[in-house]
């Protein structure tokens, strides 16, 4: 009997092999590409910082401007108006944003062509656009800039973010949901508090942390808006004329950790029920 007769792979299996590999290397260099400024920051937050300004240039290890990472009293002020602002207009956008999002994935109503077109617009818009015309609504208002209005804007611009998010969650759910909930007699509130809400809430924390990070990230929008009121990129931004200090990397560090952490729970709590 003759042995098995080995076949040559396919030159197609042979190039879908390749490009899978391709696919990989590029994911990887992109992944590198956004990751590298932040590797370098959480470094040099580490780094001896001669005279109270960053040295890009490596001196020696040091955990003193972690011990001194609220020295700065203005820094620190800056800091917790971000944190206000990104927690309250993220907290509104989705509790905003949640109904909208249903409505515009399950329902059909007068204007709603006109309302995905304003959403849409919101989102690719740019900044300088958004900020200047907050900025002659605030005027026209006579309402003083600070942090009130800053809130204002942010809810604005992350209002949008938050009901594509979401409504992407919504359009995934079966529809006939609500009408096994009807036939066993829940009311419309009661169907959507123990059916629907669960199942998209995934969504709406995921809208949340996406509406946290814009808010606190924002620098263009806040400028117009702001009047004399400072938030924290606002203050690394006048910093960095003058020079920054170490406590700017060691709060973004801090920054970036939450947002990390934040996002392992999300992806945790989602595990969890794609799960049970």
């Amino acid at each position: 009997m003759s042995g098995a007769v080995s076949t040559p792979m396919p030159s197609a299996y042979k190039k879908s092999r390749l490009g899978e590999r391709v696919l990989a290397c590029f994911t990887w260099a992109m992944i590198i590409y956004t990751m590298l400024p932040i590797a370098v920051m959480v470094v040099f937050s580490f780094n001896f910082a001669p005279n109270g300004r960053v040295a890009l240039n490596w001196l020696h290890f040091t955990f003193s401007n972690y011990t001194h990472a609220f020295a700065i009293q203005d820094l620190t002020t800056a800091l917790v108006h971000s944190l206000e602002v990104a927690i309250g207009s993220g907290l509104i956008s989705v509790i905003l944003g949640t109904p909208l999002a249903l409505a515009l994935a399950r329902h059909k109503f007068w204007g709603k062509t006109v309302t995905d077109i304003v959403i849409f617009a919101d989102i690719a818009a740019p900044a300088v656009v958004v900020g200047a015309s907050l900025l002659s609504l605030f005027l026209t208002l006579n309402l003083p800039r600070g942090l009130l209005t800053i809130f204002i804007a942010h809810v604005a611009f992350n209002l949008a973010f938050a009901v594509v998010v979401i409504r992407a969650r919504v359009s995934g759910l079966d529809k006939s949901l609500d009408r096994a909930a009807a036939d066993l007699g829940a009311t419309p509130w009661v169907a959507f508090w123990t059916v629907i809400f669960p199942l998209i809430l995934p969504g709406i924390i995921g809208a949340m942390l996406l509406c946290f990070m814009l808010s606190i990230d924002d620098l263009i929008i806040t400028t117009f808006v702001a009047g004399q009121t400072l938030t924290f990129p606002l203050w690394v931004y006048g910093a960095v004329k003058v020079g920054t200090p170490p406590q700017v990397f060691v709060l973004s560090t801090f920054i970036f950790a939450g947002g990390v952490l934040l996002a392992l729970v999300n992806a945790a709590v989602t595990h969890r029920r794609q799960s049970v």
